[in-house]
């Protein structure tokens, strides 16, 4: 069986400075969120990715736990820390701090869970990732805490029983599965392009848009995609302490993740009770403002989580 990969990324440039609140974040409205009091505070979601930089200084306050499923750092499984840069972007993403400097993601107090299960060279193993999705599952903070939201930027072409079982396993235990579409796209709605795990109907399937609101060329299109998300030279923390501006629907997928966890926060508080899995797809999917393309490129449509809450009372 062939190994999943990493969608192909271009790296546009590195920055030693960011700017505080990207354009996607912005994008996406989560400004609005925040003013309500709403930052995604206690929510944990779990990054499977290629590790993450666990002191760079918009990230080192935000992450809860972490293992390793890969060979590399000699196969020590306390040893979290990113060998590539994905896993740091897509972490920046979703929980940046929001402290006045760098950058800030979509919900910069969620806790993060780091698992890392991609290797330095950008590959994973099937196993690796299965075992990553159990771990999460079954994860319990200090203080009890579970994962609400996995975070899965990666594919490969084969559909795996036994991953497809991981995941729906996930979602059977009230965790929303995000996964990225992929960058197999030949920029014809109609022209089907998919892989695993995003294929899957019980994830989250995202897709990328430009900054001007148009489905990216490189966007798989197909009859699963949920709602898109920017995509397009997307500024995010990077390893080295620094940051950086990539492309990819593994840039969009953690726009999504980040906006989850901040609507499970505000209306768990709200109805003051957990919310399903269930609950929190439609959420989402309410969260959308409808776009003039095939909704085989764009599925619901731009996650735009203002649309939702419109106030605390």
């Amino acid at each position: 069986m062939s190994d999943l990969k990493l969608f192909p990324t271009k790296i546009r440039n590195t920055n030693e400075l960011g700017q505080e609140i990207p354009y996607g974040v912005e994008m996406i409205n989560a400004k609005k969120m925040w003013d309500l009091g709403y930052k995604g505070d206690g929510v944990v979601v779990a990054i499977l990715d290629t590790g993450c930089q666990p002191n760079h200084p918009d990230l080192q306050k935000r992450i809860i736990g972490g293992r390793n499923f890969t060979p590399d750092h000699n196969g020590d499984p306390r040893n979290y820390s990113d060998n590539h840069f994905h896993g740091t972007h897509v972490a920046g993403t979703i929980a940046a701090e929001l402290n006045g400097q760098g950058v800030a993601g979509a919900a910069p107090k969620a806790n993060l869970l780091i698992l890392k299960v991609i290797r330095s060279n950008g590959t994973s193993s099937y196993d690796s990732l299965i075992r990553g999705i159990h771990y999460a599952i079954n994860w319990r903070g200090p203080n009890k805490e579970r994962v609400r939201v996995i975070s899965m930027s990666l594919g490969g072409p084969v559909h795996d029983p036994r991953l497809h079982s991981a995941v729906r396993r996930a979602v059977s235990k009230n965790i929303l599965v995000v996964c990225a579409a992929g960058n197999l796209g030949d920029g014809i709605a109609n022209s089907f392009e998919h892989t695993y795990p995003g294929f899957y109907p019980e994830v989250v399937c995202v897709g990328a848009l430009t900054k001007d609101g148009k489905p990216a060329t490189f966007t798989n299109t197909n009859d699963q995609i949920d709602l898109v998300a920017p995509g397009v030279n997307i500024l995010s923390t990077y390893i080295g302490t620094r940051y950086a501006e990539l492309s990819g629907t593994s840039m969009a997928t953690p726009h999504v993740a980040g906006a989850a966890a901040l609507l499970i926060q505000g209306y768990e508080e709200k109805l003051n009770r957990k919310l399903t899995e269930r609950e929190i797809y439609n959420l989402l999917i309410n969260n959308t403002q409808k776009l003039d393309f095939d909704r085989a490129a764009i599925g619901a449509g731009l996650l735009d989580v203002s649309r939702g809450i419109k106030s605390k009372r």
